[in-house]
């Protein structure tokens, strides 16, 4: 906490602090000793009575070092504060000897708990807790501060109140229930009300949140998930399906649509479908945001029926996931790690970053199926090919738990198999998408060009420009969610042959196995889909790739049979008679599709990677 102000004497400690703090007084703080602290706007501070020169130091190598002791916690990293009866607090006397001796007194007084995390300096981006217990003989001191602080915590106005929580027991390793357990007492000091259901059957959640009505929904803050990817994505399309009305994907001319589309049209007769579905959604008043505006609609972009848009009633609705599964890579994308706590310290906080959301529409479930438009939702990355039978051949060994997916990805790359399909991607500025660069003719079958240096990629962090970037074309509500696809040079390209996998990564997937993910410049909320094409290689060759990913610092994307497309919307036509989809982590039969991005859809409980 950065201060300004004069140089204030306290117990012979002259520190340089503002005088105008809120309240000072002399407390036992638990292990420490007698400090003075003194509370501000913005955090606490304290300062031992006791000379700066009673601090251990310890001698290495004739170099001195001195133990550094915590003096002070921010307002934003403190997530409750506690008034304890009565009981024994502990002071620890440190000599002004070089050799330590720890002498331990106790002492029965009031005192109060301030409960708050320091960031992990091992582990990048975790958070670890930590208290500060402050003792005083006076209840009515202890009860002051107490009554301050929570005070000053209220103004933080993005902390939630009241949360609905889904828990997968079955989720990863079956730690749905035990993560859960672990990370409630933090929503219990926080004051945080949780309504936990404990799901018992595939499905419930989505059930759930498709019948649950928008005012019994926007009496919460927000919707969390203890589980993996496939969990979340369930809760979230189980949200997303009754309320959100925006138009289906844009098609090159010839996609195969309903009988009235025309071409390149945004959806198949959009009207009629949505008077189909208006009387069913009357209840469902949507809870969704766009970050340039906040309160505004989604509507049809050639409309401006306002029968085709919705309001938005609760801006600070969110969304939050303990991680319990299998790889967790929206956790780890999200904040940077895969640790219960540091997501529970997240949500309670009230952190908060938007998220891409990709909307897939299946149009044909096999070669001669009836044209029927099905939407799903993704949040991560979905995956045909490789990805699909990975999905398809793990199904057999669910009781295996995670391991499943090793032994159904090595069974699966053996077998080498390519399909046959039609691929056309939404080409738009050049600067924006950052092709991936053409290789000299010296380069063999695996090795390209070097890819460009970790510091040349532009990799999304906390405070992202490239994610808080206001969008060129948003000159309207639904532009601000799609505004690359109203490039005035977009144009379609079409690729079509035999791949081993296609692939559209929404983030960029890390996980513990691909630590930087299957695209490490991907962006949290940038608008774009990254397009990732393999086509048909030698057994080797593709060997190769794969260890690439599994590499910090790998360069999977730079090989000859890899093509790597920023893109805002694609289309997908299988030519065999069975296609099935990997869409987080989840099963999803589709001969022929059509995927667009959303640019932050919808809200997390999350900052994004510190580091």
């Amino acid at each position: 906490m950065e201060r300004e102000g004069n140089d204030c004497d306290f117990g012979g400690d002259v520190v340089s602090l503002p005088c105008s703090s809120i309240l000072s007084s002399t407390f036992l703080l638990d292990h420490v000793g007698e400090v003075v602290v003194s509370l501000f706007s913005d955090g606490l501070s304290w300062n031992l009575v006791e000379p700066v020169e009673n601090q251990d130091v310890s001698t290495c190598l004739g170099i001195k070092y001195v133990s550094k002791i915590a003096n002070e916690i921010a307002l934003s990293d403190i997530y409750a504060v506690e008034l304890l009866d009565i009981s024994l607090i502990h002071k620890s006397n440190l000599p002004r000897a070089t050799e330590r001796t720890l002498l331990v007194h106790e002492t029965k007084m009031y005192h109060f708990t301030v409960h708050g995390f320091i960031r992990s300096k091992s582990q990048p981006s975790q958070w670890i807790l930590t208290e500060y217990t402050f003792g005083h003989e006076n209840l009515q001191t202890c009860q002051m501060w107490v009554d301050q602080l929570n005070e000053l915590l209220k103004l933080e106005v993005r902390r939630p109140r009241n949360l609905l929580v889904f828990v997968h027991p079955r989720s990863g390793k079956c730690n749905g229930c035990r993560n859960w357990e672990a990370v409630a007492p933090i929503f219990s000091r926080a004051k945080v009300e949780t309504k936990v259901i404990v799901t018992e059957r595939a499905g419930q959640a989505y059930d759930m949140m498709l019948s649950i009505t928008n005012k019994e929904l926007n009496s919460y803050d927000g919707v969390i998930a203890v589980g993996g990817d496939g969990f979340f994505n369930e809760i979230l399309n189980g949200f997303l399906s009754p309320r959100l009305r925006a138009p289906y994907p844009p098609t090159p001319p010839g996609f195969v649509h309903l009988a009235k589309d025309k071409g390149d049209s945004l959806a198949a007769d959009e009207d009629e479908i949505f008077e189909k579905t208006s009387s069913q959604i009357e209840n469902h008043l949507p809870l969704i945001s766009t970050p340039n505006q906040p309160r505004s609609r989604i509507s049809n972009s050639n409309s401006e029926d306002k029968a085709h848009g919705f309001p938005v009633p609760n801006e600070w609705f969110r969304f939050g996931i303990i991680p319990s599964g299998s790889t967790d890579a929206i956790v780890i994308c999200t904040t940077g790690t895969r640790d219960p706590i540091t997501s529970a310290l997240h949500i309670v906080l009230g952190k908060r970053v938007h998220l891409d959301i990709a909307q897939v529409v299946r149009w044909k479930t096999t070669p001669r199926s009836e044209v029927e438009p099905f939407v799903r939702y993704a949040a991560s990355f979905s995956g045909y090919g490789f990805y699909g039978d990975v999905i398809t051949e793990s199904e057999k060994y669910r009781w295996m738990g995670p391991k499943r997916y090793d032994y159904a990805g090595t069974m699966v790359f053996l077998r080498h198999r390519s399909y046959e399909a039609e691929i056309s991607y939404l080409d738009v500025e050049p600067e924006e998408t950052m092709p991936t660069p053409k290789r000299s003719r010296e380069s063999n079958l695996l090795w390209g060009l070097k890819a460009p240096r970790r510091s040349e990629r532009s990799i999304c962090r906390i405070n992202c420009k490239v994610c808080n970037e206001t969008p060129k074309n948003a000159a309207n509500e639904i532009c601000s969610l799609t505004p690359h696809l109203n490039s005035e040079t977009r144009r379609w390209v079409k690729s079509k042959g035999r791949f081993i996998s296609v692939g559209a990564a929404v983030i960029s997937c890390r996980n513990e196995k691909a630590p930087d993910g299957l695209v490490a410049e991907a962006h949290l909320s940038d608008g774009f889909l990254h397009l990732i094409m393999i086509k048909e290689c030698p057994h080797a060759s593709y060997l190769w790739h794969l260890t690439q990913l599994t590499r910090r610092g790998g360069n999977p994307l730079n090989f000859k049979f890899v093509e790597h497309h920023k893109t805002p919307a694609f289309t997908f036509t299988s030519s065999g008679n069975e296609s099935v989809w990997n869409v987080d982590g989840e099963m999803f039969q589709a001969h022929q599709l059509s995927a667009q991005v959303f640019r932050g859809l919808v809200c997390m409980f999350a900052t994004g990677p510190e580091v």
